[in-house]
């Protein structure tokens, strides 16, 4: 990525992608209209020529015409009616002919007696085809002449050139191109309020930071609510622990002020076990120990102290594991049996496995792929519905080349990681 790319606004940002969205939409258009101007250009090339043959064909001086078997009176007769009504119609020529296929008329007179040029049905029907003849490649339509006895006396053919085809499918374009042009101008409208209103929100961020911000806003949230329950939940210990002191019962009180500490004690010394770790990550973990208790959740969390650091920054850390574990919580909290489990353990060479598995109802497989998409969410709409969560983690693990996989029997999360000596160079920060 550029250095302007970088600090081109996420307002810029969403102004480019869909502005080229409506000039594809627009291009589209265009081509699409334009195949179906030529379809209509052709097609009404096949009406006209069907029905001015068929009208000509049924006309009575026509048909008188050719009934009386003289060529060239028939010539003289029809020569002039033919010429006048090519001059009144679009049509680019009608050719009269005997029953063998003598041309009685024809635009060019000397062709006047000549054998026709096209194909002449082997029994009494209409026929439109595309043929090249004397004026060139054309759409023509021959349909027969019959006299009151029903019997064949002739045939007329009328024709529309290819060239005159490509000349009114040129004047149909201006339309269909300004269609397309008030597509690109309605797209572009769009985009720039668009732009206008995501500068209302975002100001000038680059986009990257604007997705730092929501990281962070998750990080405070999910540690917030954590460090919230832990407090209540050592509140109500130490509440308890004084009534008991007042009441007289002291061995009763330190009873349960030694289980808050060794509880505490156990997840804070596989914290601090660890070569790499982080104290921001361990409060997470204590705060949502604390968390799963509260709402009746049986809690492990099992950290490896070979477990290296990884390439996130403290709050994409607490973004990525917090999420997690909220979505879990939720899962078992809804189910019969109610727990989670939390890993933190080595993998490949300079690796580091987040894995968060719970006893919820799962995800179905369907469902895999939308869980990870803005909006998206299984929670019902409302404050617990967020949709941001599972598309965040994403965003995050993929910015520094890991990778989420999901699991069934339990359900499980797997965040694998890189190292921070794998992406040293990313310019993340610290890292956790």
């Amino acid at each position: 990525m550029t250095r302007s790319e970088r600090s081109r606004s996420a307002a810029s940002h969403v102004f480019v992608v869909l502005l080229i969205a409506a000039i594809l939409a627009g291009v589209l258009a265009a081509i699409v209209l334009a195949l179906q101007t030529q379809r209509a250009s052709r097609v009404d090339a096949e009406q006209l020529t069907s029905a001015l043959a068929q009208s000509i064909a049924d006309s009575p001086s026509v048909i008188e015409a050719l009934d009386s078997e003289d060529a060239e009176s028939a010539s003289a007769a029809l020569q002039p009616y033919a010429t006048a009504v090519v001059d009144h119609s679009a049509l680019d020529f009608i050719t009269v002919m005997t029953a063998t296929g003598s041309r009685v008329t024809h635009p060019d007179p000397t062709q006047l007696g000549a054998q026709y040029r096209g194909t002449i049905p082997a029994t009494q029907t209409t026929l439109t085809e595309e043929f090249t003849g004397t004026l060139g490649a054309s759409v023509r339509t021959i349909t027969p002449v019959l006299n009151s006895a029903g019997e064949g006396v002739g045939w007329v053919a009328a024709g529309v050139t290819v060239e005159s085809i490509a000349e009114s499918f040129l004047g149909r374009l201006p339309s269909a191109f300004g269609i397309s042009a008030l597509i690109v101008a309605a797209g572009s409208l769009g985009a720039f309020l668009a732009r206008r209103y995501t500068r209302r929100i975002a100001g000038d961020l680059p986009a990257g930071q604007v997705r730092d911000a929501v990281a962070s806003y998750e990080s405070v949230r999910t540690l917030g609510e954590a460090l919230r329950a832990q407090t209540h939940e050592h509140g109500n210990r130490m509440h308890t622990a004084i009534a008991l002191l007042e009441l007289g019962r002291t061995s009763e009180a330190i009873d349960i002020l030694a289980e808050t500490s060794q509880q505490s004690q156990s997840l804070v010394d596989q914290v601090t076990a660890r070569r790499d770790g982080d104290p921001t990550v361990g409060a997470l973990l204590l705060g949502k120990a604390s968390q799963a208790k509260e709402r009746g959740v049986d809690w492990t969390a099992v950290i490896a102290p070979d477990a290296p650091r990884s390439a996130l920054a403290p709050m994409d850390s607490i973004a990525v594991l917090g999420n997690l574990i909220d979505n879990a919580l939720d899962a078992a909290a809804a189910a019969a049996e109610r727990w989670i489990r939390v890993e933190v353990r080595p993998a490949r060479e300079g690796w580091v496995v987040l894995e968060v598995s719970d006893s919820g109802a799962g995800i179905p497989v369907a469902a895999r792929e939308q869980i990870f998409q803005h909006g998206f969410s299984t929670k019902p709409a409302g404050t617990d519905g967020r949709g941001v969560g599972l598309a965040l983690v994403r965003s995050i693990v993929n910015d520094v080349g890991g990778t989420v996989e999901i699991e069934d029997g339990p359900t499980k999360f797997r965040v694998t990681l890189p190292g921070a000596s794998e992406s040293g160079a990313s310019g993340k920060g610290p890292l956790s």
